[in-house]
């Protein structure tokens, strides 16, 4: 109910959802039912036997403060939809709200998996010949070295089921791949990473420059610096587009050399379009929460339903926090039993 566009763009997500993946499970509406209702009448889902609704009166607005959003408004559907999760009443959570309300409401109510202290937004980015991984986009900008070795962990679980590497390529962001170069947080990091190469494929650190080529397939940072990644590859994208646009139109050959170059500028929009997997897994978690646009339109969040389907049909919380047991295990042995 929270996001920009409203409950009609959800709405008609769901519609094209329903109608593209047959194999999804069934989807839960949680919000207003007297300004659902009509909307699925209108798009013809109103009995569709894999769509339902869970009343929810109350709606977490952009602006709302988190903590005292979720103190205050206890009936919103945000709230709601996270409470099914919890309850074992839904698997996953599509939601295009309050970024910073979901996740306290995800981290207060189902509780962070076994060995994980922070949570983690992971975003797939396009870089040459394919996408990686970047984690943590913006959930936790205060990161100790531990946090980021739990998000290499999650963010390479996350890329075998969404990208389909079957053993990703995990870089650490730094200013030098030198042994030394990058600050404290860095350096910390890169020597535990080292340690549990039995759990994840670590190739060592990365530079900028590095992230958008084929180099590697999960990006690790703290949220601070990914977040600053993340807006920043947003807003470059859009400025190419505009100033492609604007100098493909400034003469009539140009624009003759436009509409004969159709197929690429498609194929170009299509790796670039930040739609095509829709959100962002809050990820590290007890339960699964799928952060998407607060602005997405309805192919962005019928993305992010297909994403989330993925995430269950993979199973990728169980696998996660098994593999951060085992590194845990790695790096903080138990004492050994006294005689």
């Amino acid at each position: 109910m929270g996001g920009d566009l409203g409950p009609s763009e959800v709405v008609a997500a769901v519609k094209l959802a329903v109608a593209e993946y047959p194999e999804l499970d069934p989807i839960t509406l949680v919000g207003n039912q007297d300004v659902l209702i009509p909307l699925l009448a209108a798009a013809g889902l109103l009995n569709h036997d894999r769509v339902s609704i869970v009343h929810a009166s109350e709606v977490v607005k952009m602006d709302d403060k988190p903590l005292m959003a979720l103190k205050q408004k206890k009936d919103s559907s945000m709230v709601r939809a996270i409470e099914l999760v919890k309850n074992g009443q839904a698997s996953v959570v599509v939601s295009c709200g309050n970024t910073g309300a979901l996740m306290a409401a995800g981290t207060i109510r189902l509780r962070t998996m076994d060995g994980v202290d922070r949570p983690a937004l992971a975003a797939v980015i396009p870089r040459q010949n394919g996408h990686f991984i970047l984690i943590d986009a913006g959930a936790n900008p205060e990161a100790k070295a531990d946090h980021l070795v739990h998000n290499a962990i999650l963010g390479s679980n996350y890329c075998r089921v969404v990208l389909g590497v079957q053993s990703p390529r995990v870089g650490l962001v730094t200013i030098g791949t030198e042994e030394g170069k990058g600050n404290a947080l860095v350096a910390e990091t890169h020597e535990l990473l080292k340690k549990i190469s039995g759990v994840i494929n670590y190739v060592g650190p990365v530079e900028g420059f590095q992230v958008f080529e084929d180099h590697v397939d999960v990006v690790v940072c703290d949220g601070f610096v990914g977040n600053i990644l993340l807006k920043s590859w947003e807003s470059l994208s859009h400025f190419f587009r505009d100033i492609l646009r604007q100098e493909m139109a400034a003469n009539p050959l140009r624009m003759a050399g436009a509409f004969l170059s159709q197929g690429a500028f498609s194929a170009l929009r299509s790796r670039i379009n930040p739609e095509r997997y829709g959100g962002a897994p809050l990820l590290g978690l007890r339960g699964n929460i799928l952060k998407a646009h607060g602005s997405s339109n309805r192919k962005a969040i019928k993305s992010a339903i297909h994403a989330a389907s993925e995430i269950i049909r993979n199973d990728l919380n169980h696998r996660s926090e098994a593999d951060v047991t085992r590194a845990n295990d790695l790096l903080h042995p138990p004492p050994p039993p006294q005689v």
